[in-house]
Formats: structure tokens, C-alpha cells, sequence
């Protein structure tokens, strides 16, 4: 009643009865290495295209920075130049650099403020 299989089991084209298989494991190391080549140099690829980016990013970065220095600076000297008939050069001046200074120490302690804050935010 029990019945055995009488067909041959299925060989593909690899499995010709010529190869060994020390031939086969061959073939197959030889196969490993071309995806493990095709796969390094795709990732060469996808790295060079994301360096690219980056590097585009930081200099148009590096210029709109520049441009926003230069427009402040020139806006400080505007303000200067409108100062100077009411308090004169000297005065308009040293209004202008208080007002950069005063501005720039509460700057600097809310940024100490926050960085106060997150480290005890994240201290154990």
C-alpha cells in the first residue's frame, strides 16, 4: 500500500552529472564575491551622491550665513549713520556697540539657560 515515487527528482542545469562538487562550491564562492563587488561598489555610489549633497548643504549654508553677517553688520553701520546727527559719531557709535553688547549677553544667558536646563533634564 505504500506507494514510492518513481520520478526523478528535479536537476537543474547547475546539476549537470559532470560537476563536482567542489566545482559547485567554486561556482558558488565565485558568485558571492561578484554580489558582494556589485554591492560595495553600489554603496561607493549612494556615498558619493550623500557626500555631495552634504557638502552642497554646508556651502550654500556657509554662504547664507555670510550674507546674514554682512546684512547685520550693515545695519549696525546704517544705524550708526542715523545716530550720528542726533548723538554725534563718537556717541552714535558706542550706542550701537551697548545695544550689540547688551543684546548679545542676554543671548548668551538664555542659551546657558537652556543648556542648564537640558543637563538636568538628562542627568540620572
Amino acid at each position: 500500500m505504500t506507494e514510492q515515487l518513481t520520478e526523478p527528482a528535479v536537476c537543474g542545469p547547475a546539476d549537470a552529472p559532470g560537476e563536482s562538487v567542489h566545482d559547485l562550491a567554486a561556482r558558488i564562492l565565485a558568485d558571492g564575491r561578484a554580489y558582494v563587488s556589485a554591492e560595495a561598489d553600489r554603496q561607493k555610489v549612494r556615498a558619493g551622491i550623500v557626500g555631495a549633497g552634504v557638502r552642497d548643504a554646508a556651502i550654500f549654508g556657509v554662504v547664507a550665513f555670510m550674507l546674514l553677517f554682512a546684512g547685520l553688520v550693515a545695519s549696525m553701520v546704517g544705524l550708526i549713520l542715523a545716530l550720528v546727527p542726533r548723538l554725534g559719531a563718537f556717541w552714535g557709535t558706542l550706542a550701537v556697540f551697548v545695544a550689540a553688547l547688551v543684546t548679545s549677553l542676554i543671548l548668551m544667558l538664555l542659551a546657558k539657560a537652556r543648556i542648564s536646563r537640558m543637563t538636568k533634564a538628562i542627568r540620572p
